[in-house]
């Protein structure tokens, strides 16, 4: 039996390399990459209806039956039972750690060659789904990004197309995940060129484009043409509205501060515990307490945005314990806001106690709440009459610009996401607003603020996207003699005589780099005979001008040449000897990377 398996993986194995070779004889790589492409939308799409379809069946299952007018103490069980299973799940099934989608979609773009591991093609959407199926305060875009992401990232290994062809198959994957699980192929194309960062040029172009209409259009076909979110725009913006508009862009990038600083600084609360176990209590108190006290936490919450948008605003407090409140104007005011300031622990907690899933809805719907307060609050204190739902709208591109840094993606997707487009111009003021605010204090968005301070981001920056391309361990160089500082001149001149370079690095007994001898430096003495047992090298040995760390950035180490000036530096680990590094070495990669990953 094993005898004809290996005969078939052997059949296989040759013919697969055969078409291989004939695909490359046969089909230009830009033709096979637009086919591929095209794959990728449409496994993508159908990735996003399954999830989507997942989260819908679990969440409708256990929410159908509970009360509308009181509060229901089943939101203490459902979120951590869903987070429990989800931790068992990714702990003994999946063994890996899926968390944070978008941030290591991006660190394998810049620090793995776009190298996914298969596994995410459906562990986080078996993951997801039980977390924000049974009432985990996270969303569904993160997981999916990952997937397509994965989806992209393997069908280019298995054909074996270069890391160049594969960073563009993961952005199609990204951008047909976002395109499929809400209908908007032009957000999706945005999301990858401004938080993937992924260039536009004409290689990469027709690629995502088609898979993110492919995915769109998979997600039309199944589930009809209706919106996301049905808006119907019932009150004009006029001119006279723009200052408000550009208030509220203000105050989102405000909120997209509170946001991204409250997640980092739960993320690291979360972090110190090691205690899995711990986690889920710690995180599944904070978590089940907040949804029955305020039940548009549970889940995505996008039943919440649909009922503003649609001007049901009492609607906010059903399955509460204030439901008898729902027609009090102050109430509903500081129930929204409470919502608004409470989402981020929600979010938080999720991922902190074990669940997996991302922060784009959040945002999304802090945005909604955000815009919607801001339009309320202005009416009841001074009179006005803003639209609640216009603003609802535009706080929704206003929040999601400032938290993820990617404007042009949140304008878009907001008004595909509800067929807005009449709020084209009051969208944008409010986005670039927003982006502008927290730019100011957030150089970075909440997905690559970790990589950045890394030194591990990829960005549109070419110098420093080409650095972060390259590895320090490619460019070392270890083919120097090494000497001892105990070693007299006519053993150094010996060594001399064996080597083709000018520099010698002075190690100790045990590894360590004590120093540096530069053959300039001892010409004048190299060939005093009378000299040979008198002088040691640790008499004309020189201290290197600095040292580089095995595991710095190339954007550290090239600034590290600036400052010196110096052509050759050594590389140490933990203080012992590694190799040298060189000026010349550097620019030869970095050329060699340009051109590799910038030809079209």
């Amino acid at each position: 039996m094993s005898i004809k398996l290996d005969n078939i993986r052997e059949k296989w194995h040759t013919g697969f390399l055969s078409f291989l070779i004939w695909r490359e004889r046969h089909i230009k790589e830009k033709t096979f990459v637009v086919m591929l492409s095209l794959l990728v939308g449409v496994l993508c799409g159908v990735a996003a209806l399954l999830l989507k379809g997942l989260i819908h069946f679990i969440s409708g299952f256990l929410t159908s039956h509970l009360a509308v007018t009181s509060g229901n103490y089943l939101f203490f069980i459902y979120p951590v039972l869903g987070i429990l299973i989800t931790m068992l799940f990714v702990r003994y099934v999946v063994r890996d750690n899926i968390s944070h989608g978008v941030t290591r979609v991006l660190y394998a773009i810049s620090q793995n060659k776009s190298y996914l591991k298969r596994h995410n093609v459906y562990s986080s959407i078996v993951a997801s789904s039980m977390t924000i199926g049974f009432g985990g305060s996270v969303g569904a875009e993160g997981p999916i990004v990952y997937t397509g992401a994965a989806i992209g990232s393997t069908l280019g290994s298995f054909f074996r197309m270069s890391p160049r062809i594969l960073m563009i198959l993961v952005g199609c994957g990204a951008a047909a995940g976002i395109s499929g699980i809400f209908k908007a192929p032009i957000a999706g194309m945005l999301f990858t060129l401004e938080v993937l960062m992924i260039d536009l040029t004409t290689v990469s172009v027709m690629p995502l484009l088609i898979s993110s209409i492919t995915a769109a259009t998979m997600a039309y076909v199944f589930t009809g043409y209706d919106v996301e979110f049905f808006f119907v725009q019932s009150e004009p913006f006029v001119t006279a509205r723009i200052p408000f508009a550009v208030l509220l862009g203000v105050f989102c990038g405000l909120v997209s501060l509170y946001f991204t600083r409250v997640m980092n600084m739960m993320e690291n609360v979360y972090g110190k515990i090691s205690n899995p176990w711990k986690k889920l209590c710690f995180g599944g108190v904070i978590l089940a307490t907040l949804i029955f006290l305020f039940p548009p936490l549970y889940g995505e919450g996008y039943g919440s945005i649909v009922s503003l948008l649609d001007g049901n605003i009492s609607g906010i407090v059903d399955g509460s314990i204030f439901y008898a409140d729902r027609d009090n104007v102050l109430f509903i005011l500081v129930f929204i806001a409470m919502i608004m300031l409470f989402k981020v622990f929600a979010t938080s907690a999720t991922n902190g106690a074990g669940g997996v899933g991302g922060t784009f809805a959040p945002s999304l719907y802090v945005g909604c709440m955000a815009g919607f307060f801001f339009a309320y609050l202005t009416n009841t204190v001074f009179g006005l009459d803003l639209s609640v739902k216009n603003f609802a709208l535009m706080g929704m591109a206003g929040v999601m610009s400032g938290v993820m840094h990617a404007p042009l993606m949140a304008i878009f997707l907001t008004a595909e996401l509800t067929g807005g487009y009449e709020l084209f111009l009051p969208l944008l003021i409010v986005s670039a607003l927003s982006y502008g605010t927290i730019k100011v204090f957030e150089p970075y968005s909440i997905y690559t603020m970790r990589l950045a301070k890394q030194g591990k981001l990829l960005t549109h920056h070419k110098d420093k996207a080409v650095l972060t391309l390259l590895k320090i361990n490619n460019v070392i160089e270890t083919d120097f003699l090494t000497v001892s500082p105990d070693m007299n001149l006519k053993e150094m001149v010996e060594v001399i005589a064996k080597s083709n370079r000018n520099l010698f690095p002075v190690v100790g007994r045990n590894g360590e780099l004590l120093g540096v001898v530069l053959l300039n430096d001892i010409r004048n003495i190299m060939f005093r005979p009378d000299l040979y047992r008198r002088m040691y090298v640790s008499k004309f040995m020189s201290m290197p001008p600095a040292k580089i760390e095995l595991g710095e950035s190339m954007e550290q180490v090239m600034k590290t040449f600036d400052d010196t000036g110096a052509w050759n530096l050594p590389v140490v680990e933990d203080g012992k000897y590694v190799g040298f590094v060189s000026k010349s070495k550097i620019f030869n990669s970095y050329r060699r990377v340009l051109r590799h990953y910038t030809e079209d």
